[in-house]
């Protein structure tokens, strides 16, 4: 069971205290509308009538908005995919169904069923989103409360899958890290309940099918890919080969998700594509301090949570997850091709795809991804290395606010770093607190030169060379890499892009060597902002900047192509 603070961490609580329990919230998460309220929202909805016994919405099926009950009343509650049912609510007239994931229709979380004969207004997608836009105060009111029932459904882990294996094994912590950054609800049974055993006997699962994965519609999944778990979810959007968008952002990141909310409330058509989870590295970023405006600190994955909830508020389509397979440029609209077949065009392409993760040169590094290494610091890991000995490397700000989350939960946080300190590459606030901590030990000039493994999975770390005391080796099963990523921009080599020698996007200057505008690519059309530009600078704020400053460089780009459209037609 999730506590409220990782919830929130996950779901984006656009709350004055984001950390109070949900029970003293009940007033913001089920308000009750006036007759003058219900009044004014009338323009954007389209009366309803149901008959008891009816369904309004069923869980696993494509939402249809939100409503607004105007006689009668409603039974919410979850059905799971194997026939447990728990009621959620009960609403009356004046009160709203819906939860965040109707902004953008996405398949209903739980049941909604009519106790009476029912009178509603109801709010497709497009129209809640207008109605949240141009009904400010009222907008702020149902936007909280919409997300404030998301973070409860995930406290609750009701209307989402039901993962079934061993909580330590690495295809169940990917999927559950999957689902827990992308703001699903869900649960885990580990495989030695007997709720588990019960279910494997079941469904006649073998050692090899596990994790088994139980869809709300009661579809199983054995040992599925994230992109098989997102299509059994509906979390994949229908994707048009002949939509033609404004934007089409490769990455979801803050800097690809500044650039949606930009683009989206300035009216252009956009959308964004990511292969994991909004947020991108930041979102790995157990509590970010220095970022403006958030004095208290806010998790990376908040703060995408937040800046995704307000992308879809303002129309974008987000596509998550999806793989980039290549860009082609040649002619204009360009065609981002998908890994999983169909493409999308785009006017504009803004490149937001970040970095990945960098491996060290251990052999056998791939074999223990999950089973003992990882290279993010969420609650999912957390939990695994509870009260346990672990071993983390690296020296920058991304390391620092993991090893002051880690330290919360680990019995002891062993730190190799190359340098003799963290003074040149981390932040002077996450060294003092770091340098507080009783149960973490900083090793400098150290690093590693072996990993074994057992069965398990990660067994211990040998060092390079021994540590002034003695010690070489650590035994360990968790060990936490934060060694620097390399740009993400593989996907850019069949276009004509221009990268520098270490892979990120140079920008500035057009294919004959004139000046461009800052964010322009070596293609006219084409833009770069956050970690995968070169000369970036690698901060969340940065990131978000460029997101902003690239969407008057794509009005600008448009209004050209708009004009030679018209002087064509002349």
């Amino acid at each position: 069971m999730l506590s409220t603070q990782e919830a929130e961490g996950q779901q984006a609580v656009v709350a004055d205290a984001p950390f109070s329990s949900l029970s003293t919230r009940r007033h913001q998460m089920f308000p009750e509308l006036t007759s003058e309220e219900i009044k004014r929202l009338r323009r954007f909805g389209e009366e309803h009538h149901f008959e008891a016994g009816d369904l309004l919405f069923e869980t696993g099926h494509t939402g249809p908005g939100m409503f607004v009950l105007l006689d009668g009343r409603v039974k919410v509650y979850q059905r799971d995919g194997i026939g447990r049912e728990v009621v959620i609510a009960e609403h009356g007239a004046g009160q709203f169904l819906a939860e965040v994931g109707q902004l953008s229709g996405r398949p209903a979380l739980v049941n909604g069923l009519a106790i009476s004969p029912i009178d509603a207004l109801l709010f497709p997608p497009v129209k809640l989103r207008a109605l949240i836009v141009a009904e400010a105060e009222l907008g702020e009111r149902i936007m909280r409360a919409l997300i404030l029932r998301r973070v409860a459904l995930i406290e609750k882990g009701a209307g989402g899958p039901i993962l079934v294996g061993n909580s330590s094994d690495a295809r169940l912590v990917t999927l559950q890290g999957f689902l827990s950054r992308n703001g699903h609800p869900h649960s885990v049974i580990d495989e030695r309940d007997e709720d588990a055993l019960r279910l494997i006997e079941q469904f006649a699962a073998q050692k090899e099918d596990l994790p088994l994965v139980i869809c709300p519609d009661g579809t199983v999944l054995r040992h599925p890919s994230m992109p098989e778990l997102a299509t059994c979810l509906g979390l994949l959007p229908d994707l048009d080969d002949s939509v033609v968008y404004d934007v089409a952002i490769v990455g979801a990141g803050p800097a690809g998700l500044a650039t949606a909310v930009y683009a989206a409330s300035e009216g252009l058509s956009v959308i964004v594509l990511d292969s994991r989870a909004p947020g991108g590295q930041a979102g790995a970023s157990s509590r970010i301090e220095n970022y403006l405006g958030f004095p208290t600190g806010i998790s990376g994955q908040a703060l995408a949570g937040r800046a995704f909830v307000q992308a879809q508020k303002f129309g974008a389509h987000v596509a998550i997850p999806v793989h980039v397979k290549a860009l082609q440029c040649a002619e204009s609209p360009y065609r981002l091709e998908l890994k999983c077949g169909g493409h999308i065009s785009a006017r504009t392409i803004v490149i937001a795809s970040g970095a990945v993760y960098r491996r060290p040169a251990l052999e056998g590094l791939e074999r223990l991804d999950g089973r003992g290494v990882y290279y993010w610091a969420s609650p999912v890991e957390a939990k695994l290395c509870k009260r346990a000995e672990i071993v983390l490397v690296g020296g920058g700000n991304s390391a620092g606010q993991a090893i002051v989350y880690l330290a919360t939960h680990a019995a002891k946080v062993h730190v190799l770093i190359r340098r003799s300190g963290f003074e040149a590459t981390m932040s002077r606030y996450l060294i003092d607190r770091i340098r507080s901590l009783p149960n973490v030990f900083v090793h400098p000039n150290s690093e590693i030169g072996r990993l074994d493994a057992d069965e398990s999975g990660l067994a211990s770390v040998a060092l390079k060379n021994p540590l002034p005391d003695g010690t070489d080796h650590f035994d360990t099963r968790h060990l936490f890499l934060f060694t620097g990523a390399d740009p993400n921009t593989d996907w850019l080599r069949t276009c004509g892009v221009e990268l520098d020698a270490k892979g990120f996007v140079l920008t500035g200057t057009s294919a004959d060597g004139t000046s461009t505008c800052d964010l322009g690519t070596t293609v006219t059309g084409v833009y770069a902002i956050g970690d995968a530009r070169a000369g970036s600078t690698k901060r969340v704020a940065a990131a978000v900047g460029e997101g902003a400053a690239v969407v008057s460089q794509i009005h600008q780009h448009l209004a050209e192509l708009a004009g030679e459209a018209v002087a064509l037609g002349a």
